[in-house]
């Protein structure tokens, strides 16, 4: 029998029960449509971790205080506070870095008049605006000299700036109150979104010198991290294996001991920050596959109902010269059909789900080219496999039984 004719006998054998291939062909479509919204969901949310983790800076390395294996109790970032300004000063005389800016954090009361806004105010050196790439949008940034006389001068996030003096309203050379000090307004930073976790937003913070929040403001003597940028992108491992090295000397810690700091670079931190979304990606991923696995299921269960049904039809043709092999790839193809037209099927309601969540729930998405490709070819793996045994078993029929069966 010609290929032709075994695909067309098999079409039409699939055409005969419209409505039992649709729901067979169901399960498929559920499944393959599943795996591509979930791995979209993920990826997207994935995707956009990244960028805003790439957008905090330009080669950005950060230091901070604390290890998380520091000693014989476990620590994390930030847990000591071995951080100094000599620190800094050592790392700027690295041939790597490029830039370095120290950063104290605290959180005060910001006051206009009768407005007034808690926020974070970071102190910060000069270089602060080009590690982070970070323009300024109205007036300007403090200089040097602000940093040595620890100046009482502050430059605004966005979002404080809209709370204490409304949208679109530029406050350059205004005078504004925090704690009992008195603050001169140089600028406003501008909008950059949330930060790297996607927890916080970087528009609701205020930059003044360090020097000012240590010495007027908080009163601490030690940096809560340290923000450098190297020289290339290319040597950002070399980099930050010359930063631990200078700390290490600085710290005067033997070989052997754990290092009281912690470095992280851009890959680090999207490593560490998209390890979750990666778990759960895959974790949704699997439990769609198993509706994969279901629908062969379904596949299998109808093919041996079909078989059963068509006993007789199988009898004849085996009676009048078909070949086991032609009746074994008729009914193959016949439960490939139906995995892989509900495959394509899936993958078209899946891009449906996708652009849905992120038109109407401002989800990102991203579907990758070989998630499309894996489900279409799971589809076909699942049809050939669930579908071969009730082929076989079609092709090892009796042509005598066969004829007989009622």
């Amino acid at each position: 029998m010609s290929l032709f004719m075994t695909f067309r006998i098999a079409f039409k054998a699939l055409a005969r029960n419209k409505l039992r291939t649709a729901l067979t062909m169901l399960g498929m479509i559920i499944g393959v449509a599943a795996v591509i919204a979930m791995v979209a969901l993920g990826s997207g949310a994935q995707a956009t971790v990244e960028a805003q983790i790439m957008s905090t800076g330009t080669n950005l390395i950060t230091v901070m205080p604390g290890n998380f294996t520091a000693g014989a109790a476990r620590g994390g970032g930030g847990s000591n506070t071995r951080l100094v300004e000599a620190d800094a000063a050592a790392l700027r005389e690295l041939p790597s870095i490029a830039m370095v800016t120290e950063v104290v954090s605290t959180r005060q009361q910001l006051i206009y008049g009768n407005m007034n806004w808690q926020t974070g105010i970071e102190g910060v050196n000069v270089d602060n605006p080009a590690i982070r790439s970070w323009q300024v949008l109205y007036g300007g940034f403090f200089t040097p000299e602000d940093v040595r006389s620890a100046a009482k001068v502050i430059v605004l996030g966005a979002n404080v700036s809209d709370n204490l003096f409304g949208e679109g309203v530029d406050p350059t050379d205004t005078i504004i109150r925090v704690r009992n000090h008195v603050f001169k307004v140089l600028g406003v930073m501008q909008r950059k979104g949330a930060s790297g976790g996607g927890m916080t937003n970087q528009d609701d913070q205020a930059f003044v010198p360090y020097t000012t929040v240590m010495k007027k403001l908080s009163g601490q003597q030690n940096l809560n991290r340290i923000l450098a940028s190297a020289r290339s992108a290319d040597d950002i491992a070399g980099t930050k294996a010359n930063v631990e090295s200078t700390l290490r000397q600085m710290h005067a810690i033997v070989p052997g001991d754990a290092d009281d700091f912690t470095v992280q670079t851009q890959e680090d931190q999207v490593a560490l920050r998209t390890q979750t979304t990666q778990t759960m990606t895959s974790l949704l991923a699997g439990v769609a596959f198993v509706s994969l696995v279901v629908g062969g299921i379904g596949i299998m269960n109808i093919m041996l109902v079909s078989v059963t049904e068509r006993t007789r039809e199988i009898g004849l043709r085996l009676a009048i010269g078909a070949r086991g092999s032609d009746v074994l790839f008729q009914f193959l193809i016949e439960a490939c059909v139906i995995s892989l037209v509900g495959g394509a099927i899936g993958i078209g309601v899946g891009y449906l789900v996708s652009w849905l969540v992120e038109v109407y729930q401002q989800w990102p998405t991203m579907i990758p080219p070989d998630a499309v490709f894996t489900a279409v070819a799971f589809s076909a793996v699942v049809g050939i496999f669930f579908g071969f045994y009730p082929a076989r078993k079609a092709a090892g029929l009796d042509p005598i039984e066969a004829l007989r069966f009622e």
